[in-house]
């Protein structure tokens, strides 16, 4: 009698799950039903939001449906991705994700996990960080500058955008990785004042966005050391990693991918993955985003959740490393 009732159960158990998996099914070959709208936790112009118009674009044909671009810029853009986390889980409402929304929980041990709450998608691309000094500064290539660092502690400094944003954790994650002490220097209002401080001399290093610095390292006013990501920046293919010049282990790119809410179906999100894979093979994108100084990737769901869960673990051994805001 009981093994009968534990068969009915089981029976009753599979054609439940085969129902559900035919309503999964059928959603995912009527999805999309409406527009896409993406949120983009930053201004017009910001290499998100390029990214986001590009590629959207040209996912709009194999999709069959309208993609809008909408900006919701706030709190290092953890407005628009706790917006997208509350969203119906139907694939018409995702989120287009930086580097930003890895470090900003590791610095404010927020609850909210970018992997855990949003479902990847894909990750679209990087926007390459290059290491660069004054020309004043007596080093020649990476082993020399760390050796000067050491040598000099506390005397050469890194300028950055302020606490805990990319171009600050580039620097203290380069100082934990060559054993240095080089004193960071946040400038709060952004990077331009910053820049513009490190072609004068008055702050001797700096990592920023290859696209920004390259022309001053074309026209002398600036020397590159390396890009700080795994595999070289096509706008500057001349500029060794920071693995091939001698530090292992170095990856501070600035990543921008594409999120849905956790519980959207991965028949759908496999649909949306493969539309942004199949948009960033084609020849106008890539065009457009290397002159934009951005690398296109790609890859799985999977990849690309694997990669969130690596970056936030090491950002938040970084900030364990660097202590407080000061």
């Amino acid at each position: 009698m009981i093994s009968s009732h534990l068969r009915i159960a089981a029976l009753c158990a599979g054609v439940a799950m085969a129902s559900i998996a035919g309503v999964v099914s059928a959603l995912a070959q009527t999805y999309p039903a409406q527009p896409i709208r993406i949120l983009i936790g930053f201004g017009p112009g910001s290499a998100a939001d390029i990214l986001a118009r590009l590629v959207g674009k040209q996912m709009e044909g194999g999709l069959g449906q309208p993609i809008v671009v909408e900006n919701r810029p706030g709190n290092s853009s953890m407005i628009a991705a706790e917006t997208v986390a509350r969203a119906p889980a139907d694939g018409h409402t995702l989120f287009m994700a930086t580097i930003a929304n890895t470090l900003n929980p590791a610095e404010t041990k927020s609850n909210f996990n970018l992997g855990r709450d949003l479902a990847p998608i894909v990750l679209l691309g990087t926007v390459p960080n290059v290491l660069v000094a004054h020309p004043s500064v007596p080093a020649n290539n990476l082993q020399e500058l760390i050796a000067l660092a050491k040598s000099k502690p506390d005397t050469l400094t890194f300028g950055s955008s302020g606490y805990a944003t990319a171009s600050y954790m580039a620097a203290e994650l380069f100082n934990a990785k060559a054993g240095t002490q080089i004193v960071s220097v946040p400038y709060q209002g952004g990077s331009n004042q910053a820049v513009s401080d490190l072609l004068s001399g008055r702050i001797t290093l700096m990592f920023n966005v290859a696209a920004t610095l390259a022309p001053h390292v074309e026209a002398g006013k600036l020397k590159a050391f390396a890009v700080a990501q795994s595999k070289r920046a096509l706008i500057i293919p001349d500029v060794p990693t920071l693995a091939e010049a001698g530090m292992n282990g170095y990856d501070a790119g600035i990543w921008i991918g594409l999120l849905a809410p956790a519980t959207t179906p991965p028949a759908i999100i496999e649909k949306l993955s493969a539309a942004a894979n199949e948009a960033l093979k084609s020849e106008a994108v890539r065009t457009a985003l290397k002159q934009q100084g951005t690398d296109p990737v790609g890859g799985t769901p999977t990849e690309f959740a694997d990669f969130i869960r690596a970056d936030i673990e090491k950002w938040t051994a970084v900030l364990a490393v660097a202590g407080p805001k000061k």
